[in-house]
């Protein structure tokens, strides 16, 4: 019995050798911490990492025995930063949209996508909500990130895009009949509540994490109308109530104030775009705790495409962007002083490149935000609108450690956010002194 004893003893301290030696802690010493809860900036302070989480923040440059010291003590340091809509797997703008769309697979977005991943996690994104691409390929490029097959920023995917025929996310407007009826086409396609239902559930099967709507015609695509909501109001129903009780979040598409107005009052828990909103709508949105995701670097893109290279965009889209791309800004401007709720969001799809998100922060600024407020757009409020405030957008004890420096304050220049020095995902450094490791 003894010997069984002793055995189960040493056998015990071996497992606890090998789970201390697994352990690891690092301690970063922040010059100046802002952590993204909204409270005044921290002078000199030590976030304490175990394994992937923080474990603490204190006061002062401490280092605990057998800590691996990080030296950020000139730097300003900062929660990884969120996008809560990007298209992770697109770049479309590089070609002929028309061409692409038919000589292309979801397999060919998917190997762009690893590479744009990996930009945008270097460009100090730790997390993205990826709201339209592909759903099996995206949620697949989610899976190797998360197992850390390629690198990459968390994701919440909400695969492709739902909405009705001949709709903004109808693959087959302006092209010949025929093309609507390829079967991959018709994936994102709702035309009744009852088939709203069937759909969400199946993509909740396919693994996605949120769901994403089209209520509203839309700029890229041909011949429909922003102003216009053209899914009926029994299957923009049908679709968030099928989601919130599977525990999806919904985000819907609106430029029209009435597809805005609508789709907030039956429970959306966030408006993209939302370009036609106004004093009433944004009642609404603070009545119902909506966020608005303002997407301005997608809007200022196309339009500045729109005015000096047409050519390069269909007819319609061109003339829709003219008149969308500066309403974007003063819907901001408008929603942000009548208190709404805000959360960071760039629409890169390839407009823009993947890992220049943070030009999102300038453009927020210009609008009226403070630079602190507009960093709040990225971290707390992003966090909250994703649903993950226990595990991103702050740095507090329990949270992932998503961290990110840089040379610059923020506060006096946010475009010093786009020149991020220092990247940790989780607790591994995957980039220092301005270099990928």
């Amino acid at each position: 019995m003894k010997g069984t004893i002793a055995f189960a003893t040493a056998l015990a301290l071996v497992f606890a050798a090998a789970s201390s030696a697994q352990a690891r802690d690092i301690v970063i010493h922040a010059g100046t911490l802002i952590d993204g809860t909204g409270g005044t900036p921290r002078r000199q302070v030590s976030i304490l990492v175990h394994d992937d989480r923080i474990s603490a923040v204190q006061p002062g440059f401490v280092a605990p025995a057998g800590a691996e010291v990080i030296d950020l003590s000139q730097q300003t340091v900062l929660p990884g930063l969120i996008d809560c809509h990007v298209h992770i797997m697109a770049a479309w703008h590089s070609g002929d949209p028309i061409r692409l769309a038919v000589t292309t697979t979801a397999y060919d977005a998917l190997i762009d996508g690893v590479n744009d991943a990996r930009a945008t996690l270097l460009a100090g994104f730790t997390t993205i909500r990826d709201v339209g691409d592909a759903t099996t390929a995206v949620v697949a490029l989610k899976k190797a990130v998360a197992a850390g097959t390629i690198p990459g920023p968390r994701m919440w995917v909400s695969g492709t895009a739902l909405g009705p025929s001949g709709g903004h996310g109808d693959p087959a407007n302006g092209l010949l009949p025929e093309f609507g009826e390829i079967p991959s086409w018709q994936e994102s396609l709702v035309d009744s509540p009852e088939q709203a239902r069937t759909t969400v559930r199946r993509m909740w099967r396919a693994g996605v994490d949120l769901i994403k709507i089209m209520p509203s015609g839309g700029v890229m695509s041909i011949g429909d109308d922003p102003k216009l909501q053209l899914m009926e109001d029994d299957e923009i129903k049908a679709v968030i109530e099928t989601a919130h009780s599977l525990g999806l979040k919904v985000a819907a598409h609106a430029h029209g104030k009435q597809a805005i107005d609508h789709t907030i009052a039956l429970g959306v828990d966030s408006i993209e775009h939302g370009s036609y909103a106004d004093a009433d709508s944004y009642k609404l949105f603070k009545a119902h705790g909506t966020y608005l995701v303002p997407t301005m670097l997608v809007g200022q893109r196309v339009y500045e495409r729109a005015r000096t290279h047409p050519e390069q965009l269909n007819p319609s889209t061109a003339a829709k962007a003219l008149v969308i791309g500066p309403l974007l800004q003063k819907n901001l401007h408008d929603a942000h002083a009548a208190g709404v709720k805000i959360a960071f969001g760039t629409d890169t799809f390839g407009l823009s490149a993947h890992g220049e998100n943070a030009q999102e922060f300038a453009i927020e600024v210009a609008a009226g935000m403070t630079p602190m407020e507009a960093i709040l757009t990225a971290t707390r409020n992003a966090a909250d609108l994703i649903g993950a405030s226990g595990d991103i957008g702050s740095i507090q004890p329990g949270r992932y450690a998503d961290v990110i420096a840089v040379t610059a304050d923020p506060l006096t220049d946010v475009r010093a956010l786009e020149r991020v020095d220092f990247v940790m995902k989780g607790g591994a450094v995957v980039k220092a002194g301005g270099k990928p490791l």
